[in-house]
């Protein structure tokens, strides 16, 4: 090859790769302008949405690659919540970073811990609620709670009385579900019919934030909860001990004379 030819080869080679450059140059330009156009749509109808509820007043958002942050504030962890599912609801949203600050009032930890105590004994209350059982602890007004469910319907309603809870900052859920088992149900109804129906022990079935509560999973029983006297925790031991199918029984009742917080 001639050393004009070479010459014009690299030229050519030159221009092309220019060319080239120009070309991603400018399909990255439009695809920034289109990310640019969506973020600010994003952004309009996030900012509506959120102007339409006057308990998000305080709640601003920003959008960048169809991210949205929520900052702000509001005065219950629920509505922190809420705000971000609002968000989330919106379309072409890719997806939500939710740093909101619940403001509320502050309340004293163990103040707030012995409230939601009390909330949680009673979830449930007619239906399932002797198979479930809620652990509480309270830090800096942030809430971990730690439990089984059976359904997680009481999952669903220990956490929402917990959102709605005014000084409640933020949650930490460590709630599981029991694993769906027909073998685990009669093992659950035999060990409730052995432990309520027995005369030391029925007096428990009365209130429900005594109630002797009866986790099963996969054939092992849990018993939680808080009885009068050592004898009452020895006796449902015993009974749940005596129950066809029980692999194995693992008795966590405290023996409590003035009955209290550790089982709800």
């Amino acid at each position: 090859m001639t050393t004009a030819m070479a010459t014009k080869k690299k030229g050519w080679l030159e221009m092309a790769g220019s060319l080239l450059a120009v070309g991603v140059l400018g399909a990255t330009l439009a695809a920034q302008t289109q990310a640019t156009r969506y973020d600010n749509q994003i952004q309009t109808a996030v900012t509506q949405k959120l102007a339409a509820k006057n308990r998000f007043n305080d709640v601003k958002s920003s959008v960048e690659d169809g991210i949205v942050t929520l900052t702000g504030t509001v005065d219950l962890y629920q509505r922190k919540l809420d705000a971000a599912k609002l968000a989330r609801k919106t379309a072409s949203v890719q997806g939500v970073r939710n740093l909101i600050t619940v403001a509320g009032p502050n309340v004293p930890d163990a103040q707030l811990e012995q409230k939601l105590a009390t909330k949680l004994r009673y979830v449930r209350v007619g239906y399932d609620n002797t198979f479930d059982y809620f652990a509480l602890g309270v830090k800096g007004g942030v809430v971990t709670v730690d439990g089984q469910d059976r359904t997680g319907v009481g999952r669903d309603e220990a956490l929402s009385d917990i959102a709605n809870m005014p000084g409640v900052k933020d949650v930490v859920a460590n709630i599981s579900v029991e694993p769906t088992s027909m073998f685990d149900d009669g093992i659950r109804l035999r060990t409730a019919r052995a432990i309520y129906r027995d005369p030391v022990l029925s007096k428990y079935a009365i209130d429900p934030q005594r109630s002797i509560r009866i986790i099963v999973a996969n054939g092992h029983v849990t018993l939680y909860g808080s009885v009068d006297s050592t004898m009452d925790k020895q006796v449902a031991g015993l009974r749940a001990n005596q129950v066809f199918g029980a692999f194995s029984v693992d008795n966590k009742l405290v023996v409590e004379k003035n009955s209290g917080q550790p089982g709800m």
